[in-house]
């Protein structure tokens, strides 16, 4: 997969995905100091299986020890202190029990592709360790692929007002609990690619993303 950014969009290449609508999928999130990817932290890895139409009892979560501090406001946004950090997992312990458990299913994120995903990354050269290889599907780009109109910036909020979910009860932000609510967001935009009847995702460079837009705070930190 070729993940391809600009100034405020992003494209992405070489990646299909069939079978879309029976298969068992595995859901992650990511949480760190920060939303910069270039220059934040990991602290938590969440996943959790997935299924359209079953209940699967199967999830995984682990704090990362932070290789920075965690600001006030985001422990009180993730709930994830700077003290949950002296006994927690070093990244590559964190990331190898994240390996065993996502196995060869194709991962499922929420905004993926612009945060997660080069935030592993960055996080794997650093460490010298081998990034996934499993092949990722992003909520977000799927929902711009089939609603090509649609200008907003297609965050998780977004998504859940779009849908009529409700997140009430649910703690935001915090790794585990955000897979949760992308697995009702991609069933959702399962139940509209069927819909289509679109059993597939092929991404490629004629559709753009738009990228979030990361506060100023965070770009000078």
């Amino acid at each position: 997969m070729k993940i391809t950014f600009m100034s405020d969009t992003y494209t992405v290449e070489e990646l299909k995905v069939p079978h879309l609508h029976d298969r068992t999928y595995c859901i992650f999130d990511l949480e760190g100091t920060g939303i910069n990817p270039t220059a934040e932290s990991e602290t938590q890895f969440g996943a959790m299986y997935y299924k359209k139409g079953e209940s699967l009892d199967s999830s995984f979560s682990s704090l990362v020890h932070a290789s920075k501090p965690i600001p006030e406001a985001v422990a009180k946004l993730t709930g994830i202190s700077n003290e949950d950090m002296i006994q927690a997992p070093s990244f590559a312990e964190a990331y190898h029990t994240f390996l065993e458990f996502i196995g060869d299913k194709v991962l499922v994120t929420q905004a993926g592709y612009e945060y997660d995903l080069p935030i592993l990354k960055r996080h794997c050269d650093m460490y010298g360790l081998s990034m996934l290889t499993n092949p990722v599907l992003d909520t977000k780009a799927m929902f711009t692929y089939i609603h090509p109109k649609i200008s907003d910036v297609i965050s998780t909020d977004f998504l859940i007002h779009y849908y009529d979910l409700d997140p009430e009860g649910i703690h935001r932000h915090n790794a585990l609990a955000d897979c949760s609510v992308i697995a009702r967001i991609f069933e959702h935009v399962l139940n509209e690619y069927q819909e289509l009847a679109l059993d597939y995702f092929t991404a490629d460079a004629e559709h753009a993303m738009k990228r979030f837009v990361i506060p100023e705070m965070y770009l000078t930190a």
